[in-house]
This record gives C-alpha cells, structure tokens and sequence, in this order.
C-alpha cells in the first residue's frame, strides 16, 4: 500500500513524487497494476492509478521521438515490448507507453491509448481506438473504426469495460464509462453513452439499461419519439433484440448470430 499512499500525497499537495508516479506508470505498462478491476459482478476503480497517470502528464515535457520513420512530438513515449509479450501489431498500429496488451492481441493500424488494458487474444481491428483506461476482456473483437472512449478524469470515475468475448461492430461507439457485458454483440453504428437508453425489447414490455448492456445481449441501433416545443423528434437508442445462444465454440456462436440478425462486421 506504499505506492497508493505516495500517488494520493503528491495528487494533494501537488509535489510531484517523481519515482512514485515513473513505478505507478511502469506497472501499468506491464499490466501489474490496472485502473479498474472486477469484484463479483462490479467493476472497482483503482483511484490512485487513475491520479498516476495525470501526474505523469504533469511530469512529462513534449519532445520529438521518431518510431520506424514515423516522426511525433508528445509526451508519452510508444510501447516497444510487443515481442516479448507475444503481440502482433501492424504498422502503424500505434500502443502508448502505460497501456498493457496481453498475449495474443493483434493491433492493426488503430490506437491504444495510456491506463489501457487490453486481455488476450483481442483483435483490435483498423482504425478502431483504445481510449484512456479503457478494459476491455479476452476474445474480444473490435471491428474497424471503433470507438471506445477515454474516461480518466475525474479519477473516481469508471472507465468503459467490455467483458470478455464481446463483439463490437464496425464505426460503434462506447463511451462514458458504459459496461458491454460478456459475450454480448454490439451490431454497427450503435451509440452506447451513460444516457442513450439500452432498450430490451424482446419482452411483453421493454426493459430499460443505462450505461450496461448484460451479457450475451444482440444490439442494434435504434430511436424512439420525443416531444420538444418545435415538435416531435427521434432521439438515438441501442434495442436489445436477441441473445447470444451459450456455446463453448465462441467463433461458432458469434458467426450463427451475425447471420441470424443480419450484422455486418
């Protein structure tokens, strides 16, 4: 508990605790410490990692770095242990230094920003980005030009979690600290936001989720009416239309159910 209690001290009295925050951000990296972990059925913020990593940015000063010929000017250096942890990335898919990538994640030409955590053998496809202190599980599949938003601040609050073996669909966005349960299918275009309604709609009356979609769910994009003063309007919302059958065989299970609900990937 030694680091947590120097990362609170320096986030209190602004006294930047220079190896205090380098160790904090250096775990991270190797995926020993994380910004958000789960405890039975919830999801718990780790605050401190949260107050290390804007520290860190305090720390850091802007300067150039030049990556395979690629030429930058930031503040966070780019992973380089891609080997070492069995990960594959193709240029110029691009990890920052602070994110941790498990064995077996394929990174295409996408982002993966700082506090990431990205669990085994997940495929983050073209374009699609890792936002600051996102988790997302194993076997996780995150189509091209995804979006899984960033949440580092304020550092109490918790990140976007996808759960292991969830598909996400290509241009879908994820974002203010939504959880995707796992092995739920996220068809594409949805919007999922702390409050665009997640409607079950596969019942006698519609069930309503914000900020959760449970697991195995199937999930398109929809809207719903509301009226305004200039007149009725159609406001965004995800539908929850099926369920993921159980299987063992993910691959199986997940191409049975883009086929049933008709789902481009």
């Amino acid at each position: 508990m030694e680091l947590p209690r120097r990362i609170d001290e320096a986030w209190e009295t602004g006294e930047l605790d220079v190896a205090a925050i380098e160790k904090a951000i250096a775990l991270l990296d190797r995926g020993q410490a994380r910004v958000a972990e789960r405890a039975g059925d919830e999801w718990l913020v780790n605050e401190w990692v949260k107050k290390a990593i804007l520290l860190y940015f305090r720390l850091r000063k802007a300067e150039p770095m030049a990556v395979g010929g690629l030429h930058f000017l930031d503040k966070i250096p780019v992973k380089d242990d891609y080997a070492e942890r069995g990960v594959r990335v193709v240029p110029p898919g691009v990890a920052r230094y602070g994110s941790f990538l498990s064995e077996g994640v394929v990174l295409m030409p996408g982002y993966v920003n700082i506090g990431a955590w990205v669990g085994p053998r997940t495929m983050v496809d073209t374009f699609a980005t890792v936002g600051s202190c996102a988790q997302i599980g194993a076997d996780v599949h995150l189509s091209g030009g995804v979006g899984i938003g960033g949440v580092l601040e304020p550092p109490q609050a918790r990140p976007v979690i996808v759960e292991d073996g969830a598909f996400v669909g290509s241009r879908a966005v994820v974002v203010e600290g939504v959880v995707v349960g796992e092995r739920a299918v996220i068809a594409p275009n949805v919007v999922l936001s702390a409050s665009i309604p997640v409607i079950d709609v596969t019942r006698d009356e519609p069930v309503e989720h914000r900020g959760y979609v449970p697991p195995g769910s199937v999930v398109l994009p929809g809207t719903r009416p509301k009226e305004f003063p200039a007149g009725r309007f159609d406001l965004p919302c995800a539908l929850i239309v099926g369920e993921r059958s159980a299987s063992t065989d993910l691959k199986t299970s997940l191409n049975d159910v883009l086929r049933e609900f008709e789902i481009a990937t």
